[in-house]
């Protein structure tokens, strides 16, 4: 048996990496797409083609609808996909914002339709390693979590640098930072901001967001992310006992690559891995039968609460 998707949205990461992906996959089919494009919708290889976002959630043969349109379509999609009856799997960020992404959560358990995240890099195998270490006690009571995402970017035409649809480096790439900070102290129902600074660009988004934080009173946390510093993913989890950093490759991105792990002064070596295949097909085992691992819904409201603070706080010099 394999779950139906239906796309909304051709662009890149759904050409590049979720249209394989759910080719890919031992349970799921590329059913339709709908996009701005014909041409494009066709390149993915699925099925059908829809001429309206509308038309392919009226067809009641897609089960389930992977979204991956600009921040501020996010929550009118996702909205209209639930009540179409339609599971979803939305691109991160969820929502622009807390109010949004529990709106969600409150429209998903009304549909009984699950509503997942697709912070893709909670999936990877060497993502779910840190979180076993810092389950099980090996590192000692967590102490501090620090990492960095940052680039120069060439954005132009492009929605991440417009306020009002949700630009900005904290919202594309800082959920990746606090989402590992939810998953790995036991959703990080403490936060309280000690220092941050900030660079607006001359379009009002953030073009770096430099933040420093306690959660849960006892665990320190920095993160760094930016559209305008050179290229630097890191993520550095330090216990009472011992310490875990991502090693080779990139800390939140890696793709189809060998990566590896530093604990301690052991290296763990993971094989290439296409964490979109593993989310699709968990998520699709989810939908099926309850099965598959998918990011809690709690957790993802969790980050958007965290990321709206860290937005509205006064900018420390």
């Amino acid at each position: 048996m394999s779950v139906k998707w239906g796309f909304l949205g051709a662009g890149f990461v759904a050409t590049a990496a979720m249209a394989p992906a759910v080719h890919a996959a031992r349970n799921a089919k590329l059913y339709g797409v709908a996009s701005r494009s014909q041409q494009r919708s066709q390149a993915l290889g699925p099925t059908r083609v829809y001429a309206t976002y509308d038309a392919l959630l009226d067809d009641t043969a897609i089960d389930a609808v992977y979204i991956s349109l600009a921040n501020n379509q996010h929550f009118e999609w996702v909205t209209k996909a639930l009540h179409a009856g339609k599971h979803v799997l939305c691109e991160k960020p969820l929502a622009l914002n807390a109010k949004e992404a529990q709106q969600l959560f409150e429209t998903a358990k009304q549909c009984d339709r699950a509503l997942v995240e697709a912070v893709w890099a909670r999936w990877h195998p060497r993502f779910r390693r840190i979180e076993e270490l810092v389950a099980s006690g090996s590192l000692g009571a967590l102490q501090s979590i620090d990492s960095t995402f940052t680039s120069i970017s060439q954005f132009t035409d492009n929605y991440r640098l417009v306020p009002e649809m949700g630009g900005g480096a904290l919202l594309d790439v800082g959920c990746y930072q606090v989402h590992s900070w939810v998953a790995l102290t036991n959703g990080a129902k403490e936060f309280q901001i000690q220092e941050l600074t900030r660079e607006i660009g001359p379009t009002a988004v953030d073009l770096t967001t430099s933040v420093k934080a306690c959660i849960n009173g006892t665990v320190n946390v920095h993160a760094v992310s930016s559209f305008v510093m050179d290229s630097s993913q890191s993520l550095v989890i330090t216990g009472e006992k011992n310490n875990t950093r991502t090693h080779e490759g990139e800390a939140f991105t890696t793709w189809r690559k060998p990566s590896s792990l530093l604990v301690g002064d052991v290296t763990e070596v993971f094989d290439a891995a296409d964490a979109f295949v593993i989310m699709t097909e968990n998520v699709s085992s989810h939908i099926m039968d309850g099965s598959g691992w998918i990011v809690p819904l709690s957790d993802s409201v969790r980050v958007a609460q965290i990321l709206d603070t860290i937005a509205a706080c006064v900018i420390l010099q």
